[in-house]
């Protein structure tokens, strides 16, 4: 662990003028104007990434958890100093936040090196802030402790309760199927997200907060306090009264957390939620950060021994509340002790072993968290295929997935672009029948940003026949509040002239998960001709999103930029 410099973190990062003295004398200066001393510059100096924005309403509630925060840092003798990164609202921006994700690592990453500070909180939440948060801690040299939050509560419809967005999915799907009216769907859509915070089920947002606290970089019980409780802003005091207390110290770093032990804990915790497989690619990302080798195989191997758990949705039936209140990630932790690798430290300074001994044992009452002995489902919740279709890999949620799919063949039907998926799906005369696999391409890393496509609706015909699911295939992505026999990430994607980009409509693929394969059935002769006719997509034409097509690694390996 480094020494912590006794130099001020105000004089020791300088403003560049070629005269180190008149830096600090006029960084100072400018700071008096703000009302600050040098008794106050001369504090360690924890500075607060904030990422509220009206354009994210899961942050809503973010500046009361700031102020919790901040006044944490002055309960414990610190100087709190926020400052503002792009904030990530997983619906409201377009084409997709995973196209920004990596912007947001390098925003947070470049102003914790840039900004004059002893330690860091991250402030996030919604689906990519927090992994962008963990990329960023990743490769910074200062302590870093993320915060998040939390999950918003559920609310109720026609004496049924509801929580964005499996719910929001499930209802939508009723609607296309011609059960709900316009009103209804409307009267629906009004008590689907009830307060602020993050998805309410056990969606990529919930499934990351809980990641990071297992990975030892958030303190223990974080994760599921709802964003409205003041259980979530006790926790955010105590995060700033803990950042103080390692700028002072000056470590751990992240890389000192992030360990080998830690990843091998976090893919347990990822298959006994069956969280969502945004993970997959989001703890590739920060495992590469971290110096840590992570592949896609390993989930499949160190996830092989884990039951599936917790009863949340979309896998299970429950919310993240009812989680939090039958004792969030540490009571699972403690349910999940044999399978863990105790010796792994976090922020807390304390090893995950100490932690899991000082937490209560499970209680009976409670039906949220399941025992190894009693799981809600086998091991394998989710899995990693390879096969003709996908050589360097594809994932599927299996918990989430209908079992009279998980060994199916079936006839392709090919659709070349998300935005002609409705278009396609919705002609009532579309030649489609339930025993079809639905083939989305061009839809990953370097075509599209990789957006949440992938979980395509049911064709209209079928909906109103009551179809509720099919196999579905592509190079996107899924929410993580998603469901149904979906296979993701299909890697290498069509844009990079993998399999996928050589399907036609009517060949046989065929998925069998058990085997873990995703085969194309048509002979290599075949393929070779088409792949001769193959042209790849042209690149965007300028700023970010060209420098993201240019240099963005296929999901296998995390989707982080390769110069990162």
């Amino acid at each position: 662990m480094p020494d912590r410099p006794t130099e001020s973190a105000i004089d020791r990062s300088r403003t560049s003028y070629g005269d180190d003295g008149f830096s600090t004398y006029l960084r100072r200066a400018f700071l008096a104007s703000s009302g600050y001393d040098d008794e106050a510059l001369d504090r360690p100096i924890v500075g607060i990434a904030v990422t509220k924005s009206d354009y994210n309403t899961c942050h809503r509630d973010m500046p009361a958890l700031l102020e919790a925060v901040r006044r944490g840092v002055l309960e414990a003798g610190g100087l709190p100093m926020d400052f503002p990164t792009i904030s990530l609202g997983e619906i409201l921006t377009s084409p997709t936040t995973m196209l920004f994700r990596n912007l947001l690592a390098m925003d947070t990453e470049e102003m914790i090196r840039a900004l004059p500070m002893d330690a860091a909180v991250l402030l996030g939440g919604c689906d990519k802030t927090v992994p962008a948060q963990l990329m960023a801690a990743a490769s910074s040299d200062k302590p870093v402790l993320l915060e998040v939050v939390g999950p918003m509560m559920t609310g109720s419809w026609q004496g049924e309760r509801l929580g964005a967005c499996t719910d929001c999915r499930r209802f939508w799907g009723r609607h296309r199927g011609g059960e709900l009216d316009k009103s209804e769907i409307t009267s629906v859509r009004n008590e689907l997200v009830s307060t602020a915070g993050t998805c309410a089920v056990m969606g990529t947002a919930s499934t990351m907060a809980c990641i990071t606290e297992t990975l030892g970089m958030m303190l223990p019980g974080g994760a599921t306090p709802p964003a409205a409780t003041g259980a979530r802003l006790r926790h955010g005091a105590a995060t700033g009264r803990r950042a103080v207390e390692l700028a002072r110290s000056g470590g751990p770093v992240p890389r000192e957390i992030l360990t080998p032990a830690a990843f091998r804990n976090a893919v347990r915790v990822l298959s006994a939620m069956s969280g969502s497989t945004n993970a997959l690619v989001h703890l590739i990302a920060v495992a590469r950060r971290a110096g840590v080798d992570l592949t896609l195989k390993d989930f499949d191997v160190i996830g092989a021994d884990v039951p599936f758990l917790v009863d949340c949705k979309p896998a299970g039936s429950g919310y993240l509340e009812d989680f939090h209140r039958s004792g969030g990630l540490p009571a699972l932790l403690k349910v999940l002790e044999p399978l863990l690798e105790r010796e792994t430290v976090g922020v807390s300074g304390k090893s995950l072993g100490s932690l899991i001994d000082d937490t209560p044992a499970r209680e009976d009452w409670q039906t949220t968290i399941h025992p190894l002995e009693d799981p809600l489902g086998a091991a394998g919740s989710l899995a990693v295929l390879q096969g003709t279709l996908a050589p360097r890999g594809a994932v599927i949620k299996s918990a989430a997935a209908s079992p009279h799919l998980m060994n199916h063949t079936g006839p392709a039907l090919v659709i070349d672009s998300a935005q002609d998926a409705q278009r396609i799906l919705d002609d009532p005369d579309l030649d489609v029948t339930p025993d079809h696999v639905l083939v989305l391409r061009n839809a990953g890393p370097i075509a599209a940003g990789m957006p949440e496509a992938g979980a395509l609706p049911i064709p209209a015909k079928l909906a109103q026949a009551g179809i509720r699911d099919m196999v579905r295939v592509s190079d996107a992505r899924m929410s993580g509040t998603s469901y149904g026999t979906v296979v993701l990430h299909c890697d290498p994607e069509s844009a990079a002239g993998g399999p996928i980009a050589l399907v036609r409509d009517g060949d046989l693929i065929r998925l069998d998960v058990a085997a873990r394969r995703l085969d194309l059935l048509v002979d290599e002769e075949e393929l070779e001709r088409r792949r001769a006719d193959f042209v790849p997509p042209e690149l965007p034409a300028r700023g970010w999103r060209r420098l993201y097509a240019q240099t963005v690694l296929p999901a296998s390996e995390g989707a982080d930029l390769s110069f990162l």
